[in-house]
C-alpha cells in the first residue's frame, strides 16, 4: 500500500471529515490506485488515527463512487470502466451547458471579471507549458461558472461526476496536442456569457466538454488513463 503523508488539517473540522478529505485526495491523485484494497488498520496507522474515522470515511467514499465494498473481502478503490467514463461525459456535457446558460443570466459583473482573469491565467499557463497551472485554472474556470449559476443542486451533482473522472485529467491535458483549442473554447464560453446569450452559452459549453471528453477517451483507450497523477 502506498504511503500516505500526515493528515492535512484545515480549520476545526471533525476528525472523520479530515480523514475523509485526505483519503479522497489520495484516491483522486492516484496515491491510492484503482483496485487497491483499503485496509482500515494500515490506513489508520499511516494517518495516525484510530480505525473509527477511517471506517466512516470509507463509507462516505463509497457513497461518492470512489470506493466499492466487496462482500467478505472489504473495501477497494473503485476502478472506472470505459462505459462509466462515456456515461459521465455525456451527463457532464449537459450539466456544463446548463450551468453556462444560467451563468449568462445570473453572473454578476464582478464574477464576469473574475472569469475573464481566470481565462487569461489559463492561457498564460498554456503559453508557459505549465500543465499544473492549466489544470488548476481549468478547475477554477468551470467552478466559477457553476457557482454563478446560483443552483446548489447543480453544483453538487456536477462535483460528484467530476470526481469520478478526475484521475484522468492530468493525462489528457498533458497529452492534448491541440491544447490551444482549450484556450479558444474557454474564450468562446467567456464571450457568450459576457454577451448574456444563454442559448449560445449552453451550446459552446456543452461542445467544449464533448471535445475534451473525446481526447480523454483517446488517452484512456491508449492504456494511459490509469497512471494516476
Amino acid at each position: 500500500m502506498s504511503n500516505l503523508q500526515n493528515l492535512k488539517i484545515e480549520g476545526f473540522k471533525p476528525l472523520r471529515e479530515i480523514v475523509f478529505e485526505n483519503l479522497r485526495e489520495a484516491i483522486l491523485e492516484g496515491k491510492l490506485e484503482p483496485g487497491q484494497r483499503m485496509m482500515e488498520i494500515q490506513l489508520a496507522e499511516q494517518l495516525g488515527v484510530s480505525r473509527t474515522p477511517v471506517r466512516e470515511a470509507i463509507r462516505k467514499l463509497e457513497l461518492e463512487g470512489l470506493v466499492i465494498m466487496v462482500p467478505r473481502k472489504g473495501a477497494y478503490v473503485a476502478d472506472v470502466s470505459i462505459k462509466d467514463i462515456m456515461e459521465v461525459l455525456e451527463i457532464r456535457a449537459v450539466l456544463e451547458g446548463l450551468a453556462a446558460s444560467l451563468a449568462a443570466e445570473r453572473m454578476t459583473d464582478e464574477e464576469l471579471d473574475q472569469l475573464e482573469m481566470i481565462s487569461y491565467k489559463f492561457k498564460r499557463s498554456y503559453q508557459l507549458d505549465d500543465i499544473e497551472g492549466m489544470i488548476e485554472k481549468d478547475i477554477e474556470f468551470h467552478d466559477r461558472i457553476f457557482n454563478s449559476a446560483r443552483n446548489e443542486k447543480l453544483v453538487q451533482i456536477a462535483q460528484s461526476l467530476r470526481e469520478q473522472i478526475y484521475r484522468f485529467r492530468v493525462t489528457y491535458i498533458s497529452e492534448y496536442n491541440k491544447a490551444k483549442e482549450l484556450v479558444e473554447e474557454h474564450q468562446a464560453i467567456l464571450e457568450t456569457i459576457s454577451q448574456r446569450d444563454a442559448e449560445k452559452a449552453y451550446e459552446v459549453a456543452a461542445k467544449h466538454i464533448e471535445n475534451a471528453g473525446g481526447h480523454m477517451m483517446e488517452s484512456v483507450l491508449k492504456g494511459k488513463g490509469h497512471q494516476g497523477i
